[in-house]
């Protein structure tokens, strides 16, 4: 629209709109002026009432490695990615996360480096933001293309461009161990400070070791722990570190800051010494393996009688209505053992013994009806069916039956006659049958017993009497 004042009021400036003064008497010369005129209003007209075509703006993303391809383990590798755009930015580009396995990555801030770059005769301008990388393998990493989406000015739509991917290697500083744990950076700085809670030093007093590392060129994360050891007669109590990203003041990095800090409560009289802390690391502006060290830090503490601790466990153990502490001498550890050991083996014997005394169980099942089903057991029935009211002879058959002697009621004796026939004969006299009876079965008996012991020594008969041959 600005464009089409501008050509409307060149227009005007030159009078092509005005009514032009033609002498009288010149028809073709103001037929020719009114035509002019009317030329110049068409021409406006379309000016006007046809919509001015911009291109759409364009987003463009590149990224770059400094250094370009190699790097040590433990030293910073940036990742600069550079979003321009040929018109301008309506609010902060969206920035991918980037994770590259086997290094700490740390992503922008926010902060940005504002730029201007010519490409193809083209003027661009954009935002220059910086990942920082820390190899903690010797191999080589990729980094995948990064997509950055922002809204550039006239754009009708949200834009997006990708990066092309990256790669780059790590190697091992000289002197370093696969695997051990490395700091490189272009400077370090390692302090302590110490202070106490009282001079002079008592029983229950607390000496503070604060110890504070500063690497320049180095991420935070990256920084080594320092080792605070435990010293017997002191009780150690960590604080959580404090680890920061260092910069100038004006956003731009400079490395980082790690502070540890160690309370060291005395808890009995002596002379006391914390020992000398040293760290190794790469430096990398000389290219030369450094050690860096803070003193160790010796003082004494007197007794202090007053002194009682925070958590007493003696008044605790009273409490509970316990006077001393729990001691075990070595014969009870011994019997404790031994029990525990017993348990073990009773767990582990538990699926023997039981299937065993099942076993035992079942040979004693067996055992008994094996015995229900002898003769011997159908002889001890006998006299109690005969005593029986009615009087039953079945277990005498049964005891026949088992016996597999061929026997026959009517050829034991004539009394077993007798008592048949005073059973079932026309005038049965069974009670005094019966009674008769009880005399002759020990002769039975033994007349069975022998009838046995001759089957045994004679050879087996050439007609063996069966089960179906029985009473």
């Amino acid at each position: 629209m600005n464009r089409v004042a501008a050509i409307a009021s060149r227009l005007a400036a030159t009078g092509m709109f005005a009514s032009p003064t033609i002498p009288c008497g010149s028809e073709p010369a103001r037929d020719k002026a009114d035509t002019l005129t009317a030329t110049a209003r068409i021409l406006l007209l379309c000016l006007l009432t046809t919509p001015t075509q911009a291109a759409e703006p364009q987003l463009q993303v590149h990224a770059r490695l400094q250094p370009a391809d190699s790097v040590m383990v433990g030293a910073l590798l940036e990742l600069q990615l550079d979003v321009l755009t040929d018109s301008w930015f309506t609010e902060a580009p969206t920035l991918p996360d980037l994770k590259v396995p086997g290094a700490l990555v740390l992503t922008p801030d926010g902060h940005a480096e504002h730029i201007n770059q010519t490409l193809d005769g083209k003027s661009y301008n954009g935002m220059r933001y910086r990942y920082r990388i820390t190899p903690n393998q010797a191999r080589v990493f990729d980094i995948p293309a990064l997509t950055v989406h922002a809204t550039p000015g006239q754009a009708s739509a949200p834009l997006s461009a990708r990066s092309q991917p990256l790669h780059f290697t790590a190697t091992h500083p000289p002197g370093f161990k696969p695997g051990e744990a490395m700091l490189v950076a272009q400077g370090l700085r390692f302090t302590q400070t110490v202070s106490h809670t009282a001079s002079p030093l008592k029983v229950g007093d607390s000496v503070i070791r604060q110890l504070t590392l500063q690497a320049d060129n180095a991420m935070a994360m990256a920084l080594p722990i320092p080792s605070l050891v435990d010293v017997d007669g002191l009780s150690r109590y960590p604080q959580p570190p404090q680890i920061t990203t260092r910069d100038d003041g004006r956003g731009n990095f400079t490395g980082g800051q790690r502070i540890d800090t160690a309370s060291y409560r005395i808890d009995t009289e002596g002379r006391y010494t914390l020992p000398v802390i040293e760290l190794q690391w790469w430096d990398a502006s000389t290219q030369q393996a450094r050690t860096a060290q803070v003193p160790s830090v010796t003082f004494d503490a007197v007794a202090n009688n007053a002194y009682k601790p925070v958590f007493s466990l003696a008044q605790d153990l009273k409490t509970l209505g316990q006077q001393s502490r729990v001691h075990l001498s070595g014969h009870w550890l011994v019997l404790l053992a031994s029990g525990l050991l017993l348990a073990l083996l009773v767990i582990w014997l538990r699926p023997f013994v039981l299937r065993a005394c099942l076993a035992v169980k079942k040979r004693r099942r067996d055992r008994d009806a094996a015995w229900r089903q002898s003769a011997d057991y159908a002889w001890r029935q006998i006299p109690r069916q005969i005593e029986a009211r009615p009087a039953q002879l079945s277990a005498l058959y049964l005891w026949l039956k088992r016996s597999r002697l061929g026997l026959k009621l009517g050829d034991l004796s004539p009394r077993l006659r007798g008592l048949l026939r005073a059973c079932y004969g026309r005038e049965p006299t069974e009670d005094q049958a019966l009674l008769q009876l009880r005399q002759p079965l020990a002769t039975l008996h033994s007349q069975a017993d022998r009838h046995h012991a001759v089957a045994r020594s004679a050879l087996r008969p050439l007609n063996p009497v069966h089960d179906k041959d029985f009473p």
